[in-house]
């Protein structure tokens, strides 16, 4: 019970932004890990960004990566690409226009606990061609996995997911955004979990809102 009650506080600023009027997107994600072997793995990950709850294309995203694991399950450094298709929208007009961006970047992740409260710090640098012009940007990320009905993140366990994840430019606006989400997730088993959840992104010229409905498969 006091467990559910921490919860619930830690979620309760979610809850306020929805009863406040807000630019409310939604986000489609599908996360995948390939094992290759015990040292070895393939990440890969789809997310569809929409500006609205249902629908209206705001971006495509597209990333994979090899990772290759430092000690086994806690530590993982990464080489990644990705491809992100943007669809913005011309100022005054409901017209849009795309922008293309490539994407190489580096990562690093390291996994622990605190009692039973699952920790993940990631570090990810990443260099950016978007529309042919050079961009650097650090980001940090620290997530929090709480289990609700078990001891520990077994099968059949439904969970809170918490993580903040600030991005750094490496010129001009040094601050580029800060994302917050809290969610709520069932780990069907070791292989298959799911989550949704609200995220808020706090931006230079204001911040945004979204409904994520994220998905997680290992094989």
């Amino acid at each position: 019970m006091k467990r559910l009650i921490l919860v619930l506080f830690i979620l309760s600023p979610a809850v306020t932004a929805f009863a406040q009027p807000a630019d409310l997107g939604n986000w489609l994600i599908y996360f995948g890990n390939k094992k290759i072997d015990n040292n070895w793995n393939w990440h890969h990950e789809v997310q569809y960004r929409n500006y609205n709850a249902l629908g209206d294309l705001e971006q495509l995203l597209l990333r994979t990566g090899i990772g290759k694991n430092l000690t086994e399950n806690n530590n993982n450094l990464l080489l990644g690409y990705g491809y992100i298709l943007s669809q913005n929208y011309i100022d005054g007009s409901d017209d849009k226009f795309d922008v293309n961006e490539h994407r190489v970047f580096q990562q690093f992740i390291t996994r622990g606990k605190i009692g039973i409260i699952g920790t993940q710090h990631r570090y990810r640098f990443e260099q950016r061609w978007v529309e042919g012009d050079f961009r650097m940007r650090f980001r940090y990320f620290l997530g929090l996995g709480i289990p609700l009905n078990n001891k520990e993140m077994i099968d059949k366990t439904i969970y809170a997911s918490i993580y903040n994840e600030i991005f750094l430019n490496s010129k001009d606006n040094v601050f580029d955004r800060n994302r917050l989400y809290t969610g709520m997730g069932y780990r069907v088993s070791k292989n298959f979990r799911f989550e949704v959840g609200y995220m808020n992104q706090f931006l230079n010229n204001g911040n945004r809102d979204q409904i994520n409905m994220i998905t997680f498969v290992s094989f």
